[in-house]
């Protein structure tokens, strides 16, 4: 074996590692909430959350790519078994982000207070190392959804039981919410983002268009293109 050949062996795999390391501080993770079988939050018209959450998520993979951005969708092969295994494919990446729909606590559903609320929701946690890079990712889709004329649901910051999420930012609507499985097992920047509030029946029909999915879905790449670490 010449010097010169031990030399590329020795070095390969320190180019590779690093193009691995460029490559995934531009790479989005996008999950898709919920499942086929466990759909979440059904809206009073029948909608069910999971189809509308893979419907976001499909236009904010296609609304990526267009902006140069490579994405792993984590439900492109069928929706994963557990939380857990949604955020495996994060470890190295710029952010991990998880696709919902809110509904509401059944007691505000049976008091008829289902119109109360509308708008999205962000949350981070503040617990994860990678907490400051999560909560700027958040704030620049927030800004790009209020640009669009969305605003933030402040819903889950009501102090009622099983709510009461600290708020970190009351204008761009981003919670603290540490406890989120998807949030605490990822390896990469991460947040869970409620594209609006399903369980109202007002919002229902608007959140289920396709023409809504693309729009929203360009303000929230937009964002995220704001907030990924500059190429190399």
């Amino acid at each position: 074996m010449t010097l010169a050949h031990l030399r590329r062996q020795l070095l390969l795999p320190a180019c590779l590692y690093l193009l691995s390391a460029i490559c995934n501080a531009q790479q989005v993770v996008v999950d898709t909430g919920h499942t086929t079988e466990k759909p979440g939050a059904i809206g009073p018209a029948g909608k069910r959350e999971f189809d509308l959450n893979r419907q976001l998520a499909i236009a904010l993979v296609k609304a990526l790519r267009a902006k140069g951005v490579s994405v792993t969708d984590v439900a492109a092969a069928g929706s994963p078994a557990s939380l857990q295994a949604r955020t495996k494919d994060s470890s190295g990446a710029a952010l991990f982000i998880s696709i919902h729909h809110d509904s509401m606590q059944q007691a505000w559903l049976d008091a008829g207070r289902s119109r109360e609320f509308s708008g999205y929701a962000l949350f981070v946690s503040a617990s994860k190392p990678y907490y400051g890079r999560s909560l700027d990712c958040a704030k620049d889709i927030s800004r790009n959804m209020l640009a669009i004329g969305e605003h933030p649901s402040l819903y889950h910051a009501t102090p009622i039981p099983g709510e009461n999420r600290p708020l970190i930012d009351r204008t761009l609507g981003i919670h603290r919410f540490d406890d989120l499985v998807v949030l605490k097992t990822a390896e990469s920047p991460a947040l869970l983002m409620e594209i609006g509030v399903l369980a109202n029946p007002d919002e229902e029909a608007r959140l289920a268009t396709r023409q809504f999915a693309e729009r929203a879905a360009d303000a929230i790449a937009s964002g995220i293109r704001q907030c990924l670490p500059a190429p190399q």
